[in-house]
């Protein structure tokens, strides 16, 4: 099996209240990134992130993912309305560094979640690639 990993971040778990509902929130939002979700029995996964069931409930957090540019920001940012996010800061530039454009959603559980696009830039790699034997 091989998997594809990024630079800075092994993985980060979330524990949410309902399965289904954080599922249909980021399987909506990270489609719009290009991200697949994968499904199994109590949890689910999207690269470095995983979201099971379960308490108790770990707590808040922020996450952000990575848009290639400002469409997909919007494109995140509707997409986590419709599937039952809540606003919690709409596309556009935002002051931390010029050029960072970000949108954000609460998702089922009130996890900050964003989408941010660092203006161009060139990636070094796509990801890195790893190849686990016997998985």
């Amino acid at each position: 099996m091989k998997l594809h990993r990024g630079r800075l971040i092994d993985h980060i778990q979330i524990v949410t209240a309902d399965v289904d509902a954080s599922r249909r929130f980021y399987e909506a939002v990270l489609a719009t990134l290009g991200i697949p979700v994968t499904a199994l029995d109590g949890y689910f996964y999207a690269d470095e992130l995983f979201v099971s069931g379960g308490t108790p409930l770990t707590g808040r957090c922020h996450l952000a993912f990575q848009a290639a540019d400002a469409d997909q920001v919007a494109a995140f940012h509707a997409a986590g309305l419709a599937a039952g996010g809540s606003d919690n800061g709409g596309p556009g530039e935002r002051p931390y560094h010029p050029g960072y454009y970000a949108a954000f959603l609460l998702d089922p559980d009130g996890n900050n979640i964003e989408a941010v696009y660092h203006g161009p830039h060139q990636r070094s790699a796509p990801s890195v690639e790893l190849e686990i034997d016997g998985y």
